[in-house]
């Protein structure tokens, strides 16, 4: 089964009409626009106002980021189509669906805030085709909350005033409505509250140049004596904390499609280079080093699709009694994101100079996957986040029922109604369960190293120094998310049906990828000789295949030159 996503021969069933047609249009909208004019708008830095009037037009995030009850009769906030949707527009470009994921960023305070006017009102502006923008993060601190110095000043009459500056914030050009984060000066409590882009006391102080997302719009506002009453407030206190940390944890999820969108997109072009190229009298293909790169990059495309997929399910089934979604959205945002990047950097050497030409996608796409993967501190911020579920997810096991796949068109409110804190509390049934009936060599391979992780934090435990040191924690961490990589890939393998030659040459990669980190922890200073002793009987190798590679090739990476090529 291939999952790769291909708008040419677009074959997505959803079970209702209203999201068939959006989808269609979006496709029809980038391919009729073509890749010249894509390209010339980005190296223009040009503002996608076409962009903008077909998401008016097409009522495509008032669809799709409308809860239910707020829009139309049918109105829902679902997450499997929000999804699909960042990697619909991932696949076109990085900057298009920076306008759609700073939308919801900017939504989500206000879905999970208590001011019935502001969400009656964002429903509207959502009608009328208005973007929204996400006011947290200022330029001496970054979105570190703790530091927050945007104020919230009450008045004699009870209303308030609002002042202080916010950076790296999207849309902030044009946004209907920007959720702010500060703190109320009387209380020194967390507050969030709505500012209009259009108004007055709203100064747009400049357009941040990034090397990504070139044409789309990352700025700096102030606000100066920005006058704000009751109705404006969002939330106050721990729900306004609440709130920031939520809106992150469903808008930030979004970047792992994103990513499988971008790298998508360039394996089909690295495939048509390399498949009519002629270098030595033979296509570029016919060098088994090319043909190499090609199947893992598949294999890597389609492991980032199966994990982003599988940990969608849990997202959508998640509720006050199973936050397994806090470990696995975490994972996505870090692990997913940056194996777009190891792709990127793979099909570049497919593609070498031809990868730098300005009229390619792929030059657009080896500059802009990284950002994803940084933005923020992703990678790194996630992963010390993950290690605090280490000791539950090899312990204390819990039984919950089986989560189907997700793809039924239901409304997500929980994710409105999440909570921080709790970390602890959150447990896993046995992760070994999702190899029961599967006895591939390297999925054989990378059970055992999962259980040698199992026994190396029950065994040889790092102390209170080592798990204070971020550094000496960093690789664990990364083994760690391999070993729930591989678990929800492998679950979606079954879901998905996919072929035994492809489940076990995806999981040959990660069981060379937890060797790699395995070494790297070893290199770290201050490992204890026992901890090194079983770090040592971590690093195992792949069970090497060469005839399946080559069925992998013949099968499924050559037979996709001209599969799909952009318009022109």
């Amino acid at each position: 089964m291939n999952l790769l996503l291909n708008p040419k021969a677009y074959n997505q069933a959803w079970p209702d009409e209203k999201t068939a047609k959006l989808m269609e249009k979006t496709i029809a909208f980038f391919e009729t626009k073509g890749l010249k004019n894509l390209k010339e708008d980005d190296q223009a830095l040009r503002w996608y106002d076409d962009f903008i009037r077909f998401l008016k037009d097409n009522q495509v995030f008032s669809t799709l980021l409308t809860p239910a009850g707020y829009g139309a009769p049918d109105s829902r906030y679902d997450l499997s189509r929000v999804c699909h949707f960042s990697e619909l527009l991932g696949f076109y470009g990085n900057a298009h669906q920076y306008a759609f994921q700073v939308s919801i960023l900017g939504l989500g305070p206000v879905w999970m805030g208590t001011s019935e006017k502001i969400k009656r009102k964002a429903a509207q502006l959502l009608q009328e085709g208005g973007i929204f923008a996400f006011g947290l993060s200022e330029k001496e601190h970054g979105a570190d909350l703790y530091s927050n110095e945007m104020k919230l000043c009450p008045q004699q009459d009870g209303t308030y005033k609002a002042d202080g500056s916010k950076y790296y914030i999207g849309n902030s050009n044009l946004a209907a409505l920007v959720s702010v984060q500060g703190k109320q000066t009387d209380t020194d409590e967390y507050v969030f509250f709505a500012v209009s882009s259009q108004h007055h006391h709203y100064k747009l102080v400049k357009k941040i140049p990034t090397s990504g997302a070139r044409n789309g719009f990352v700025g700096e506002f102030e606000l100066v004596d920005y006058p704000i009453t009751e109705e404006d407030i969002l939330s106050r206190g721990k729900q306004a904390w609440d709130s920031a940390l939520s809106t992150v944890n469903i808008g930030k999820f979004q970047l792992g499609f994103l990513n499988t969108g971008i790298c998508t997109h360039s394996f089909y072009e690295a495939i048509n280079h390399a498949s009519n190229r002629i270098i030595y009298g033979k296509p570029v293909t016919a060098l088994p080093h090319i043909k190499k790169f090609f199947v893992e990059t598949y294999l890597r495309i389609t492991a980032m699709k199966l994990y982003a997929l599988r940990s969608l399910d849990y997202f959508r089934s998640s509720s006050d009694n199973d936050r397994r979604y806090l470990l696995f959205n975490p994972i996505q945002k870090a692990k997913v994101t940056t194996e777009g990047v190891k792709v990127m950097e793979m099909l570049l050497d497919i593609m070498t100079a031809k990868g730098y030409e300005q009229d390619t996608y792929t030059e657009m796409a080896i500059r802009d996957i990284g950002m994803p993967a940084r933005l923020e501190g992703t990678a790194h911020v996630n992963l010390s986040l993950v290690i605090k579920f280490l000791e539950n997810y090899f312990s204390n096991h819990v039984n919950y029922p089986t989560i189907p796949k997700r793809n039924d068109p239901a409304d997500d409110a929980y994710i409105f109604k999440q909570y921080s804190g709790g970390l602890a509390k959150v447990k896993f049934p046995d992760y070994r369960l999702a190899y029961e009936g599967v006895d591939l060599p390297n999925v054989v391979v990378l059970k055992s190293q999962a259980d040698m992780l199992k026994a190396f934090m029950e065994k040889a435990t790092p102390g209170p120094d080592q798990r204070k040191n971020i550094d000496y924690m960093l690789a664990i961490g990364e083994m760690f998310s391999i070993v729930v990589y591989a678990q929800l890939i492998l679950e979606n393998c079954k879901i998905y049906a996919i072929e035994p030659d492809l489940t076990d040459s995806i999981f040959g990669l990660l069981v060379q990828d937890f060797s790699h980190f395995a070494l790297t922890q070893i290199t770290k200073t201050g490992n204890t000789d026992e901890q090194e002793k079983q770090l040592w009987a971590m690093i195992m190798k792949p069970v090497v295949n060469a005839a399946r590679e080559m069925k992998i090739w013949d099968e499924h990476v050559k037979i996709m030159n001209g599969a799909y090529q952009m318009n022109q």
